[in-house]
């Protein structure tokens, strides 16, 4: 990967904060309303699983690329610990995440918790300044398994970033339309120092109508690269929604693009079944597909059948999920141990939020 220097990147960018900040506070209206009182509550939720391979041994090297549920056997998600405190114009979010897959989801270091820490303003009716960690703002899907119909992760939403720090200003432009802009760290960095670089900065934009959001981030080649996103969706019936996502990612020549379709069958007020189709596309080695991937410009169709049944606040998902990819050399094993370019598995869920 390419590295740049930062510090007219960093200047320039540090110029466009004050911007956002300085002119939604001029457009900030102190408008009269009924006095509220704080609330403040408190949530989470935890999950834990059983997978097995169909097509291979249960070895730890026989997973799909993507990001979480890759263990076999019993095995554990995370705990997810959520605290906020919502005043009349201003709160706070904190969101600590354990285990598995909150540690992957902070970026790996065990001495790290945070998923999102954040603070906010809203400046008027239509603006709200956000400053600190939050979630991604790009692609169909997010770190909760309680906000994912699936729960194994897509390729998309492996290799695109996980969460931000940084500051972001959001705007209501009206019923249907929506903007956000942020200035940020490079990507699932909690500190603007980037492999030895100071001032790594990235930006981010999104526009939303009606449900559906353009997403764009660029951080001059230091990490991720640039990506452009559009997630969305469609309710075709009362009982029958269609999800769409797809993305294209360039860090000077490597990186991905690809497409998914989430169509998903609500058959009771309990029980829904969905399927996930993607297509993913490595541009370069991008090395993102099975656990050898060594090949070039390799790509991979998977799809992924789940069941989501609800008691309560308690849901069980059993999921089958099939990768192939358009090359096994390697990508992923069979039964023997050899190279294979695809590879079946099922898995059960369990997830309890409160």
């Amino acid at each position: 990967m390419n590295m740049i220097t930062y510090s007219n990147f960093g200047k320039k960018l540090m110029a466009l904060t004050l911007l956002i900040f300085t002119s939604t506070a001029i457009l900030a209206q102190e408008e009269e309303t009924d006095e509220t009182k704080p609330k403040f509550t408190f949530g989470g939720s935890v999950d834990a699983y059983f997978k097995t391979n169909l097509s291979s041994s249960d070895a730890e090297a026989a997973s799909p690329g993507s990001s979480f549920a890759e263990s076999t056997g019993f095995a554990l998600g995370m705990a997810n610990i959520i605290a906020s405190y919502e005043g009349a114009k201003t709160g706070a979010v904190a969101d600590l995440a354990f285990g598995p897959r909150g540690l992957q989801a902070v970026g790996g270091d065990a001495g790290i918790f945070v998923n999102q820490l954040y603070a906010y303003w809203n400046v008027s009716e239509a603006t709200t300044l956000t400053l600190g960690r939050f979630n991604t703002y790009l692609g169909y899907e997010v770190i909760s398994p309680t906000a994912n119909f699936n729960y194994s992760t897509s390729y998309l939403f492996s290799y695109g970033p996980f969460s931000h720090v940084g500051l972001k200003a959001d705007f209501a432009l009206s019923d249907d339309f929506s903007l956000m802009l942020a200035v940020m760290n490079v990507t699932d960095e909690n500190f603007s120092q980037f492999q030895g670089v100071p001032g790594a900065y990235s930006v981010g934009a999104q526009l939303g109508y009606a449900g559906q959001y353009l997403n764009f981030y660029y951080d001059g080649n230091a990490k991720l690269g640039f990506e452009i996103d559009y997630t969305g969706g469609f309710d075709l019936s009362d009982s029958f929604f269609l999800g769409i996502n797809a993305a294209y990612q360039d860090n000077d020549g490597l990186g991905f693009y690809g497409a998914a379709l989430y169509p998903q069958y609500a058959a009771s007020d309990s029980f829904t079944i969905g399927l996930r189709g993607e297509y993913f596309q490595e541009m370069g080695a991008y090395n993102a597909i099975g656990f050898g991937d060594t090949v070039e410009d390799e790509s991979v169709l998977a799809v992924t059948l789940t069941g989501s049944y609800s008691i309560e606040n308690f849901t069980i998902k059993p999921e089958i999920r099939i990768d192939n990819a358009s090359d096994d050399l390697p990508s992923f094993l069979d039964n023997d141990g050899v190279a294979s370019k695809s590879l079946s598995s099922f898995l059960v869920a369990a997830i309890y939020a409160f």
